[in-house]
């Protein structure tokens, strides 16, 4: 988890996470959808596929990454995102 408050102006947190395959890809973006539906937090907006590699889950505030380990590595958000400072790290 990045905190980026200080380095955007779209969103506080970005929530990064990797699986193995599309099918957890899948069920983690499923079960967030759960959890958080269950505490009255909707999504605002939901982009990309399993099949990419990338889906991106927008809560406002959080932004939440799942990635396959190709993509993640790919387009290297933690890098890109140097600014943010890391609020969790989960390996």
């Amino acid at each position: 988890m990045l905190d980026i408050s200080n380095a955007s102006s779209f969103a506080d947190y970005f929530v990064i996470c990797s699986a193995k395959s599309q099918r957890q890809i899948n069920a983690i973006v499923k079960e967030i959808d759960k959890v958080l539906g269950d505490a009255g937090v909707d999504v605002h907006h939901r982009e990309g596929k399993a099949e990419s590699g990338w889906v991106l889950l927008d809560y406002s505030d959080v932004i939440v990454h799942v990635f396959d380990p190709d993509t993640r590595e790919y387009y290297d958000l933690e890098q890109l995102w140097s600014k943010a400072k890391p609020v969790i790290r989960i390996q």
